[in-house]
């Protein structure tokens, strides 16, 4: 009895009922037969052509994969829940360790058998999770990702987590066998080194050190790297290799020879509304961005742990009766200002421009302020008062000479930021969209394991705090009168 004939029987009760004992015990046979080869070939219902989950409709995933032609290294910087793991690196793996790619495939192909890790954090989570997704459930190895029937050998673990998987030989097309080994971080760093590899999957955040260590392993032979997480680490110092200065680059197609993928629960046809609701609900407010986006979240460690998508607005023009402001910042290596406008009414607190030039003039950067309005009151940072790098003389002088509406700002640290994240965290601050530079030093402003404010690229985050502590002296932009202006600017409590 063929397909056709098993699919004809089931659906026709009354065919189904005139069978004989023999041909139902056949017909039983041949579905489990069915089940069973289907249970073992599981990769096949991966990416169809058609229907609600078609491969079309991963356009993230497809971009991941076909990536891997031209890069060595490449990161999945995803949501949860939409498929990084199983659906990605765990995919990719399987079809790199059989040599069986789909006729769609425009990633890279190995024609021989290869080496290859696949790690994770924890001895525990790679059973649960890697070792489950590869090869299926402890009892049902064979049903995972590699095909059941391309599995020749396995060899367990002799660790101290039960049941575990060290290494899997899978029999790839070329006739050799490939050699998957699993490792864990809490290994840590000694035990990646050793020979060259083929293809390194790192699923979940390693450490620098381990990520480095892997690096080296696929340099010599041309081996690839793969890594796809959730960012709940925030601007670590892996993201920082894939994400400079803490944003996406424009060119996203060779960062050093990396590339990045970003996916959020958008990206995940799979994802009902209903479930992405729900999702939502669950999560604390400061790992939504990271867990729904991918967006990198500093969580604890942040300064100002607000989820960025809380504060980001589409820019508009500013209402001519708000009170501007901006805080500067100065230095040789860079030079800031950020802008505000205050909404009186609902002590709503804008932030709509932005400036962060390094090694310039005083007169460049005057310049490029005053364009942005030279009645605009300035609130600098009170060591503005020492001495100049060039010639000596008081910045702060320098600047006033040159036409700024200078006042020296309150620079008390601690109380300045609470002031900050109390308006932000109170929906009392919000930030254009176009403030792309304030955004990449937002997501890497933090503290160290003392508590103590990490100083590094944080200009545009000084500015706000100098602009936070003299919203009362910003002012409304003077009336005009065919050309005349009038007297005074009117302060913003007026």
């Amino acid at each position: 009895m063929n397909l056709n004939e098993i699919r004809s029987q089931l659906s026709d009760p009354a065919r189904l009922m005139r069978l004989s004992r023999e041909q139902k015990e056949e017909l039983i046979a041949l579905v489990e037969r069915k089940q069973q080869i289907a249970s073992r070939t599981k990769i096949r219902t991966y990416y169809p052509e058609v229907g609600p989950l078609a491969r079309d409709k991963y356009t993230k995933h497809m971009e991941f994969f076909e990536a891997g032609q031209k890069h060595r290294e490449r990161l999945m910087l995803a949501a949860n829940r939409v498929g990084k793991t199983e659906g990605v690196g765990g995919y990719e793996m399987a079809l790199h360790l059989t040599g069986q790619y789909p006729s769609w495939w425009k990633g890279r192909r190995f024609n021989h058998a290869i080496k290859a890790w696949a790690a994770g954090d924890t001895g525990k989570t790679v059973r649960e999770i890697l070792q489950s997704k590869l090869l299926g459930p402890v009892g049902s190895w064979g049903t995972g990702l590699i095909p059941g029937d391309s599995i020749s050998r396995i060899v367990r673990g002799t660790g101290g987590v039960a049941d575990t998987v060290e290494i899997v030989y899978v029999r790839h097309v070329s006739g050799q066998d490939s050699m998957l080994i699993f490792k864990s971080y809490d290994q840590r760093r000694e035990a990646f080194q050793g020979t060259e590899q083929d293809v390194i999957w790192l699923d979940e955040e390693p450490s620098l050190e381990i990520y480095v260590e892997c690096l080296m392993r696929t340099m010599t032979n041309n081996g690839m790297l793969m890594l796809t997480f959730t960012p709940l680490y925030g601007m670590s110092e892996v993201v920082l290799q894939f994400l400079p200065d803490g944003q996406l680059p424009k060119d996203t197609n060779d960062i050093a020879g990396r590339y990045i993928v970003m996916a959020t629960w958008d990206d995940a046809p799979h994802l009902s509304k209903e479930a992405k609701d729900e999702l939502w609900r669950s999560l604390p407010p400061f790992q939504r961005d990271a867990r729904s986006k991918g967006i990198p979240q500093l969580g604890a460690g942040a300064i100002y742990p607000v989820p960025e998508s809380d504060l980001l607005v589409a820019p508009f023009a500013i209402p001519l009766h708000w009170p501007r402001g901006y805080g500067m910042d100065i230095g040789w290596n860079n030079t800031a200002a950020v802008w505000g406008a205050l909404d009186r009414e609902h002590d709503i607190l804008y932030l709509d421009s932005e400036y962060k030039r390094g090694q310039a003039e005083p007169s460049i950067h005057t310049a490029a302020i005053k364009a942005r309005g030279d009645w605009v009151p300035g609130f600098i940072d009170p060591a503005s008062r020492g001495r100049s790098q060039k010639d000596g003389s008081q910045l702060l002088n320098d600047y006033k000479q040159l036409g700024l509406q200078l006042q020296l700002a309150d620079n008390g640290v601690e109380s300045g930021l609470y002031a900050v994240w109390n308006r932000m965290s109170t929906g009392r601050l919000k930030v254009f969209r176009s403030m792309q530079q304030w955004l990449a030093e937002f997501r890497l402003y933090r503290r160290d394991e003392k508590g103590r404010v990490v100083k590094d690229n944080d200009h545009l985050m000084d500015c706000t705090r100098y602009l936070e502590s003299r919203l009362a002296r910003m002012v409304v932009k003077p009336p005009t009168r065919q050309g005349v202006q009038y007297e005074k600017p009117v302060s913003a409590w007026s």
